[in-house]
């Protein structure tokens, strides 16, 4: 009896068996809703006769085999996969061919192979998750008669080295071949195509290491095959459709070449190899193949002349380059080009007596240029962090030869101070911090900057270490402001005189004179933004200025002392017992709180971020970078206009490369639970037991008809007879940013570095604004015909409130801890509290979900003390731990 030859054989209504001697396997990637704008709205919009008329024309445009994945969001992601593939089932010229069922779920690939007739193929597993599933999953799909295609994903994540890809595909086929009897040749690895021309010089090899780890994969493995999702490598070309059907051409020849024979492509919008023009596939090439390190630029000087055919180049105007080095340095610094500086500052260099001299000379004189234009309000905070970048290429160009000098001469170069930045204890938040520091060097201020979660005695040992002229503290939640209380305090107890700066989103000018000028008899600054800090650290470095000025803000902060014992009647505040008794008490009687459809706790494990962009609010963006104004209206706004263009831009593109390159995960966790309040707490059921939830109320002395609100307000007492419910939620948007920031900070880049982690801030609040809006209209479900834009979410036009602790409706922290202990937010969604309560991963949002249609938001402001005490009986903890605890809340000062 003969057996037959290793071939993968695959089918639909018709067999589909791929030998040696096979062309490449066209995959049609367009019947994927991640990779086609129209294949998704076709699907959103339940027009599926039209979707089937997708898959046809892929057939029709050569495909062999089709991929099929439905992972959106807004769908019902494995209804729409049956839906769709019994459609096609019952179309012979599309069931011809054989499907790949794609999907991150699990279960939405089970449930797709259940509807395949032949034999299809599954994409994707891998060992991700470990060997233990991976195994589990390869077992049910060797069950079901599938091939399957084994991304090059572990435990540490994508690989994006030759080795590791290779290292990882080896590891998977022992496992499969070994363990779960899987026949090599029904084995396809994809050993992870990622974009390239990103501008990031780690990306440049990417395109090789496929290829490489596809020429070792298929000599090892020779019955196995070599797939990938070709759309991936242009990514950063999107917009300009035929310069990535270039790269598709010129990567796929060089991969088929090395033993690539299966591909996800758009196979009726590739061009022929040799019909490219010679100059683009000569730039591609150089590109795909890495082989020269402007590669990347030289394709961009051209991508324009291709884009739909038609229009012009526009020529870069490189007249200033025809200038004395000291005038095209000052350019350079002042447009934030950094193409040019190093070859520009060896040129300065070699006509200088002293390297110092370059950076004393020209390169200081463009960055007070850079200085008066932002003191003038004719630069903007982007531009200013792309000329910080400019500079410390520089720099880093120039540091060799100034250290040698130092060597001979001793002479250590001047600045115009030395500052000390931290993120204090506790907290983890730094954007705002960096942005000062870059703006303080670019303006010759050396900056050590000790990072975040910074203990006090290191922050005052290094000052004293390395002779700071002043320490700047930065903070963004509550409890860091007592942090920097103790860090006054300290300075004060070990003798310092320097001047101690305070900033961050939390600080105020009210808090600094009431919490920690006092503490520290030397000059204690608040130093509103970053625009600010320039002008205060150059003031109090001046013999000339520093009197008047640390005169003026010692003043102003007795002003501010003086009126916060002045306080009248109108901020007067009445007794517990009296707000207690003006609560808001809705008709509880005629109102049946909504029971959700899936109670419990649940994972979202690597969320897609695709699917996030469309959530994002851009207007805190711009207010990150300082530059005034709402979203969209900002980009055409007459004064900031341009600049919050670039920066949409600049954002827009390293999205695309986060999005692309899996830069980010996305992890999140809520939960849904039976609830009833009691006075000013609330008790609900989860785990078996009772766990409580303490809130504050507002004391403010108000009108009768306008209650005194708490959170515990909006769920209904326990004695009402009403089973109500509370929902809870951590969500990040931060996993990974690490490698990434430290990249950019390698390369001098502190605008990319600041960028991606505005950015990473951004997903998060709309990773928590997505997960909103499918509580409510999905998983709770008390809203299941909501239908607002983006522009009405933003604006909160829905039903129910997501509060946070620490926020003005909930403003303790600590009730975070209880939140993360119900929800296991550590261990599910990968985010863990400090100290002092802040969320790590930085890039992180939390919070509670109220229901009630009158439920809102509100300001707690100030408390007394016998609303502290009341609260530390409630949450059994000392007295004093609650005072420090809600400080902030005794002294609110709308000052």
């Amino acid at each position: 009896m003969s057996t037959l030859p290793r071939h993968t054989r695959l089918a639909g209504l018709e067999p589909l068996v791929i030998t040696a001697e096979s062309n490449f396997i066209n995959v049609g990637e367009r019947t994927n809703v991640t990779g086609s704008a129209q294949f998704k709205k076709l699907i959103l919009e339940g027009r599926y006769d039209e979707a089937v008329a997708v898959a046809r024309q892929q057939v029709e445009s050569g495909a062999q085999v089709i991929d099929v994945n439905m992972d959106e969001g807004l769908l019902d992601s494995k209804r729409a996969m049956v839906e769709f593939l019994n459609l096609i089932a019952a179309e012979p010229d599309i069931a011809r061919v054989p499907v790949m069922v794609d999907s991150s779920k699990w279960e939405v690939i089970e449930a797709g192979l259940k509807c395949l007739q032949g034999k299809g193929i599954v994409n994707s597993i891998s060992l991700k998750e470990g060997e233990t599933e991976f195994l589990r999953q390869a077992r049910l799909v060797r069950r079901y008669g599938a091939a399957v295609v084994v991304m090059a994903f572990d435990e540490e994540g994508q690989a994006d080295s030759a080795a590791r890809k290779v290292g990882i595909c080896a590891r998977a086929y022992h496992l499969l071949t070994t363990d779960v009897g899987f026949p090599p040749e029904d084995i396809i690895f994809d050993p992870n195509v990622f974009a390239i021309a990103t501008g990031i010089e780690e990306h440049d090899n990417y395109a090789v290491d496929f290829i490489e780890a596809t020429r070792e994969l298929r000599r090892r493995f020779p019955h196995c095959h070599v797939s990938g999702g070709v759309s991936n490598v242009s990514f950063s070309f999107r917009g300009n459709e035929p310069v990535r059907q270039a790269i598709h051409v010129v990567f796929l020849y060089h991969a088929i070449r090395a033993g690539m024979d299966m591909g996800i492509v758009n196979a009726g919008a590739l061009p022929l190899y040799d019909d490219l023009d010679p100059l683009l596939r000569e730039r591609v090439e150089d590109v795909v193949l890495n082989r020269r390190p402007d590669a990347t630029e030289r394709l961009l000087e051209i991508a324009d002349n291709y884009r739909k055919k038609k229009g012009e180049k526009k020529a870069e105007d490189l007249a200033w380059r025809q200038q004395p080095v000291a005038a095209r340095l000052s350019h350079a610094l002042v447009h934030g080009i950094d193409q040019y500086v190093e070859a520009d500052t060896e040129e300065a260099r070699q006509a200088a007596a002293r390297p110092l001299d370059v950076i004393e000379g020209p390169l200081m004189a463009g960055m007070n240029v850079v200085g008066d234009l932002f003191g003038a309000g004719k630069m903007f905070l982007p531009q200013v962090v792309k000329s910080a970048r400019v500079m410390k290429k520089a720099v880093a160009h120039l540091l060799p030869y100034i250290e040698a000098e130092k060597l001979r001469s001793g002479d250590t170069g001047r600045s115009n101070g030395r500052i000390v930045l931290a993120t204090v204890k506790g907290d983890v938040h730094d954007i705002g911090k960096n942005i000062v520091g870059v703006v303080l060097a670019c303006n010759n201020f050396e900056v050590i900057d000790l990072g975040v979660m910074v203990p006090a005695q290191k922050i005052l040992d290094t000052a004293r270490e390395a002779g700071a002229d002043m320490i700047g503290l930065s903070g963004l939640i509550t409890p860091s402001l007592e942090e920097m209380s103790h860090v006054a305090k300290e300075m004060q107890r070990q003798g310092f005189s320097i001047p101690l700066l305070i900033g961050g989103a939390t600080t105020s000018r009210a808090h600094t004179a009431l919490k920690i000028d006092p503490h520290y008899e030397a000059p204690t600054i608040w130093v509103k933004d970053a625009s600010r800090a320039v002008n205060v650290a150059q003031s109090l470095m001046s013999p000339e200025l520093r009197g008047d000025f640390v005169q003026a803000a010692a003043n102003d902060y007795a002003d501010v002392r003086q009126r916060h014992r002045q306080r009248g009647d109108g901020k007067r505040l009445v007794s517990l017992e009296q707000a207690r008794a003006q609560a808001f008490r809705p008709d509880w009687a005629s109102y049946a709180p909504p029971a959700p459809r899936q109670p419990g706790v649940h994972v979202l494990d690597d969320y897609p971020l695709a699917e996030l962009v469309e959530w994002i609010d851009w207007s805190p963006f711009f207010n990150a970078w300082e530059l005034a104004g709402s979203f969209p209206a900002i980009l055409t706004d007459p004064v900031v206009g341009a600049q919050a263009s670039e920066l949409y831009r600049d954002a827009r593109a390293m999205l695309d490369r986060i999005v692309a390159g899996k830069w980010l995960t996305a992890k999140g966790v809520f939960g849904l639970w039976p609830a009833n309040s009691v006075g000013d707490d609330v008790v609900l059921q989860a785990d078996g037991g009772e766990r409580w939830l303490r809130f504050l109320r507002q004391q403010a002395d108000k009108p009768a008809d306008r209650p005194d609100l708490c959170l515990a307000d909006f769920i209904a007492p326990r004695d009402s007879g009403r089973q109500d419910w509370i929902g809870g939620f951590a969500v990040t948007a931060g996993i990974g940013i690490e490698p990434h920031v430290a990249r950019f900070e390698a390369a001098h880049d502190d605008y990319s570095a600041i960028l991606l982690k505005a950015l990473a801030d951004r997903l998060a609040e709309a990773f928590a604004e997505r997960l909103h809006q499918r509580v409510r209209t999905e998983f709770w479900g008390y809203a299941p015909d909501e239908a607002l834009d983006n522009a009405a979410l933003i604006a909160e036009r829905y039903r129910g409130i997501r509060p946070a602790p620490g926020y003005p409706a909930c403003p303790e922290h600590s009730e975070k801890q209880v939140l993360f202990d119900l929800l296991g937010a550590p261990a599910r969604a990968g985010i863990t509290l400090t100290e002092h309560f802040a969320m790590s991963p930085a890039a992180s949002v939390s919070g509670y979900y109220f229901s009630h249609p009158d439920s809102r938001y509100f300001v707690v402001g100030r408390v007394s003390k016998e609303q502290v005490a009341d609260y530390a009986r409630r949450k059994g903890v000392p007295l004093a731990q609650a005072e420090r605890w809600l400080s902030s809340n005794l002294d609110y000062d709308p000052d």
